[in-house]
């Protein structure tokens, strides 16, 4: 075949399609347009999805009458001039395809206005075609129009999912922008409804508040941002109280740029790690500040990933971010009463409970502790949270499952296993970290036989498996000596901890690793059960246990360890407020 020169027409579809995949695309370059103008308001309107109608309307600076036909043309901007600047990105667009890209894929109309202009311009292409250009009144901004989208390309028109899918990749962008700059007022309106509205006070606080809603809201923990750093990361993770079962609510912003980072999710999950239940994934909304030469935005097509000059800085500044902040902020979760029965934040409520006596200490035993408990009144109920826990006073054990306490919040309920798990996690973690993990010899080795796919997971790590002091050596086929394990698990069952530790690593994924849930199983494995009858010396132990780790508000799992009823709450349900 000979080489020929692509038809115009044949080439603008081709490059409209690495940068317009669906609706989104281009409600994406047309809000970054907006903001790059200086908008202060930004309203979006959408119908079928956006595969109909796409209407983003701002108040900046607009565009000259003289200047409309040439925006369209290709590689045409306001926001490049030399090469140098390629190499310091301030803006959000700089490529100038945006609009020739959606013009060439749609029937796009435009109407603008400068400031310094009496009247404005009006102008409607079809597959990038100007049909008119008329004079017309309008405000200081600029108002584009994109309608039936992919007329012209019927396969990509043929790949667009369902109008509730396409709408829904909207709302999420333009929340993320939201986010970005919350200085700034958008909406979102899809068939003549409103989706999304945020007030632009500038308070990052305020854009979570519209886009997620009140309960959302209280249980995002603030990442402050460091002043006269070079690197900054700031803004909102949310508690141990609220996860959802996707990534799709960790949201990135370099320099206010919304991305995809899998690199930087990853920290976030490692910062995470023991304190959400498994296959669960927090709320966060991360800025991430940097000097422009130091991020390469042009590596992408759509712009949604960048490069950064150095990627190990920012993954380690982002998962010590998010760590201190879960480490420092944790706080108890409160039972609150719904519908006539009590529940909580931070999980969902179980049915079936036991029933079984609430078993008190001994009469004059109550008031033995070792050191001073606190006093009614010592702290206000409300303020209650934080890294560690108040002391507790300890007074019984409800079904042989819940510790009961009393502490300056009100009433506390330790579920006893989980609580015990976080202790064994912690100790457990610190011994690895020494590498002094205390281990017990076996008096008879035990033989554990698994399948041919779980020995060959097990062969890959028996490092791992050592360095929480299991000393793990093949013999034979599918077989396995184990000589020594962690001196908690001596008598326990050996082959079902080792099993679930190889079903974990199946399910695990890109976060998974085996030395923390080695120490996941270990801990779950040699904790005290559920149904287990405890002592009051036993029960003030595992408290005091408690009150001494570093994160107290969960098991390694991701389940809290206790609960608090207020005082106040209390006071209500008996009738005394």
């Amino acid at each position: 075949m000979r080489i020929h020169r692509l038809p115009e027409e044949l080439a603008s579809k081709i490059a409209a399609g690495e940068v317009i995949e669906r609706p989104v695309s281009v409600v994406k370059e047309l809000i970054e347009n907006a903001i790059d103008a200086g908008a202060r308001r930004i309203d979006v309107a959408i119908d079928q999805g956006g595969r109909r109608l796409i209407r983003v309307e701002d108040d900046g600076c607009g565009i000259r009458a003289d200047e409309v036909e040439l925006a369209f043309a290709r590689h045409a901007t306001s926001k490049l001039s030399s090469v140098d600047q390629l190499y310091e990105i301030r803006t959000l667009g700089f490529r100038g395809e945006a609009l020739a890209s959606i013009a060439a894929v749609s029937h796009v109309t435009l109407s603008t206005k400068t400031s310094d202009e009496e009247a404005g311009i009006r102008i409607r292409l079809e597959g990038g075609v100007p049909q008119l250009v008329e004079p017309v009144g309008r405000p200081t901004g600029t108002m584009v129009t994109v309608e039936h989208l992919f007329y012209n390309t019927p396969p990509r028109l043929k790949f667009l999912r369902t109008d509730a899918t396409e709408s829904g990749h909207i709302a999420r962008l333009v929340s993320a922008y939201a986010l970005a700059f919350p200085q700034l007022r958008f909406s979102l309106m899809h068939h003549e409804r409103l989706v999304t509205r945020t007030t632009g006070t500038g308070a990052l606080y305020d854009a979570l508040l519209a886009i997620y809603g009140l309960d959302v809201a209280d249980e995002m923990l603030e990442v402050p941002r460091e002043e006269g750093q070079r690197l900054r990361v700031w803004g909102y993770v949310s508690s141990p109280a609220v996860h959802r079962s996707t990534r799709q609510e960790i949201t990135l912003l370099v320099n206010r740029r919304w991305i995809q980072d899998n690199s930087l999710s990853y920290a976030i999950t490692q910062a995470y790690q023991s304190l959400l239940p498994q296959r669960r994934h927090p709320i966060v909304v991360l800025h991430i500040e940097l000097p422009p030469r130091d991020v390469d935005v042009n590596v992408h097509p759509t712009k949604q990933e960048v490069r950064f000059q150095h990627p190990s800085e920012v993954f380690s500044a982002v998962q010590r971010a998010v760590r201190t902040t879960l480490m420092g902020q944790s706080s108890v979760p409160i039972i609150s009463r719904v519908d006539g029965s009590y529940g909580s934040r931070m999980a969902p409520s179980r049915e079936g409970e036991r029933s079984s006596a609430l078993l008190l200490p001994e009469e004059g035993r109550v008031g033995d502790a070792p050191r001073r408990m606190w006093e009614p009144g010592d702290s206000n109920e409300e303020t209650v949270g934080g890294e560690r826990l108040p002391m507790l006073r300890v007074i019984g054990q409800l079904a042989q499952t819940y510790v009961l306490a009393e502490g300056p919040g009100g009433l506390y309920l330790i579920d006893q296993h989980a609580a015990h798990e976080r202790i064994r996690y912690e100790e457990l973690s610190n011994q690895v970290g020494r590498a002094a993990v205390v281990s017990q010899e076996l008096l008879e080795p035990r033989v554990i036989d698994l399948s041919p796919r779980h020995a060959e997971l097990v062969e890959e790590h028996l490092e791992d498996l050592a360095k929480v002091g299991m000393e793990v050596s093949p013999f034979g086929s599918g077989s396995f000596l184990v000589r020594s394990v962690p001196q908690h698990l001596v008598g326990g069952d050996v082959a079902a901890a080792l099993a679930e530790m190889v079903e974990a690593a199946e399910e695990g994924g890109a976060a998974f690793s085996w030395v923390d849930q080695a120490l996941i199983t270990l801990s779950c494995h040699t904790a005290v059960r559920a149904g287990q009858t405890l002592s009051f010396d036993e029960m003030r132990d595992l408290v005091r246990s408690l009150e001494r780790c570093e994160l107290p508000h969960t098991c390694p799992h991701g389940r809290p360890t206790l609960l608090r009823m207020t005082r106040q709450q209390l006071e209500r349900e008996f009738g005394r407020l």
